[in-house]
């Protein structure tokens, strides 16, 4: 297929393979004994890429290119389930908005650079109350202006007083005002940007839509589709910056936490619409702040637990499995998953006491992960294969384990070593259940 015609959409008819992989990944995620342990990469950036020479920038502007890649490492390596769809951002929707709040290779990062967060106090600590007060407001007045060079224009628009709408709802006025407005030389710009967003936007969706019905045709199952964040790291993440929102548990602590109490039904909302749109039950949650290093014990039982731990019930009320990609160290955290209802999250591991976590997780949510890093980079598919060993007689017995390693696959990953991953699981992982 071309990168300029649009893709054929095709009607998904659940094969014997498919429903076989579904069902493995479905028993994992629920602590019920599969057939054989799952193997499936949770995060996947540039690993499919960089193995076929394609540069990080032609990954992300090139999204046909991408999903290829995709598609074939995942028929290589004979995963359990396809690369997520949002593993790869595409960069043209940053392009078009002149986004400063993200470096992407081909623009400010050198070609085979990956891409990077911009860490800012995007909110000011004095602006709490404003945000409180006003969040839809301040984030078309201040928020948008200061991660959007296209958007900046907006910040001083919208402090100039706009008429009342009912001074608008007649035929003399509607059509001179609302023309004078959208003719206004920035906001004539920025419409005209919105246009190629929304046209980028629809080929973009077709590519994604594509690839994962031909996965799924090809007996692949796509393991989430909903993603989002707990309440603290929305704050912390994309408003106050790390520094910023430590600061804040220490001087504003009650403003922090109405903003928690703000964000946290919107963490749940989100999810919920996208699985019914989509039907797929799996979310995803990238976690950040709550780890060891981060915040003391005393802290994350007061800022970060209670929003987290409203995210996963919330979200499994509503029929959903929670995905948490628990980054850092949570061997200090481990008790709190205890009050967790048995077999409903799927928690994917980087740094932990794998056998303190057997025993104090093994009978309440499925391990997923944790193989390192180091050893997919620099180590040999032997000591890989031996990893993997260890993680099916730890965790293998219940059930509850899909294989993959700390932070899914790292991109400068060896290929003889994400194919160890599959052998393993199909030479211990049967044996073991």
């Amino acid at each position: 297929m071309s990168e300029t015609q649009q893709p054929q959409l095709a009607v998904f008819q659940p094969s014997p393979e498919f429903l076989a992989r579904a069902k493995r990944m479905d028993d994992a995620m629920h602590l019920r004994k599969p057939d054989r342990v799952p193997v499936a990469p949770l995060v996947v950036h540039y690993y499919p890429t960089r193995v076929r020479g394609i540069s990080n920038k032609d990954a992300m502007y090139h999204p046909e290119r991408a999903v290829q890649a995709w598609k074939e490492s995942t028929l290589q390596h004979n995963w359990d389930a396809a690369v997520p769809w949002g593993s790869l951002l595409t960069a043209q929707a940053w392009d078009i908005l002149a986004i400063t709040q993200v470096k992407w290779p081909g623009r400010a990062l050198a070609d085979n650079q990956p891409f990077q967060w911009v860490e800012a106090e995007y909110m000011r600590q004095d602006e709490y109350d404003e945000f409180l007060s006003d969040p839809n407001g301040f984030a078309v007045k201040k928020l948008w202006p200061r991660i959007s060079t296209v958007l900046a224009p907006i910040g001083g628009m919208a402090q100039m007083p706009a008429p009342p709408l009912a001074f608008l709802s007649n035929a003399y006025t509607l059509p001179g005002l609302l023309g004078e407005i959208a003719s206004a030389p920035p906001l004539k710009e920025i419409l005209k940007k919105v246009l190629e967003l929304t046209e980028f936007h629809e080929r973009n969706k077709q590519i994604t839509i594509a690839y994962i019905m031909e996965m799924m045709n090809l007996g692949f199952p796509i393991p989430f589709a909903a993603i989002t964040f707990p309440a603290f790291d929305w704050i912390s993440d994309c408003l106050r910056g790390m520094k910023g929102a430590m600061l804040d548990m220490y001087q504003v602590p009650d403003k922090l936490l109405a903003a928690i109490d703000m964000f946290t039904p919107m963490t749940i909302g989100g999810c919920i619409m996208t699985a019914q749109q989509t039907g797929n039950k799996g979310v995803f949650i990238p976690m950040h702040r709550g780890a060891a290093g981060f915040m003391s014990d005393k802290q994350f039982a007061r800022f970060y637990w209670p929003c987290f731990k409203a995210l996963l019930l919330g979200l499994i009320d509503a029929g959903l499995t929670p995905i948490p990609l628990i980054e850092g160290d949570y061997t200090p955290r481990l008790e709190y998953f205890t009050e967790l209802p048995r077999g409903k999250v799927a928690g994917h591991f980087d740094h932990v006491d794998r056998k303190k976590a057997k025993k104090l997780l093994g009978d309440v949510m499925c391990f997923w992960g944790n193989v390192p890093a180091s050893l997919m980079v620099a180590g040999t598919p032997q000591k890989v294969k031996d990893d993997v060993k260890e993680l099916i007689d730890i965790f293998g017995d219940n059930g509850g384990l899909i294989i993959d390693s700390t932070m899914g696959l790292p991109d400068e990953s060896r290929q003889e070593n994400v194919q160890a991953l599959t052998d393993a699981v199909h030479e211990y992982g049967i044996n073991k259940l």
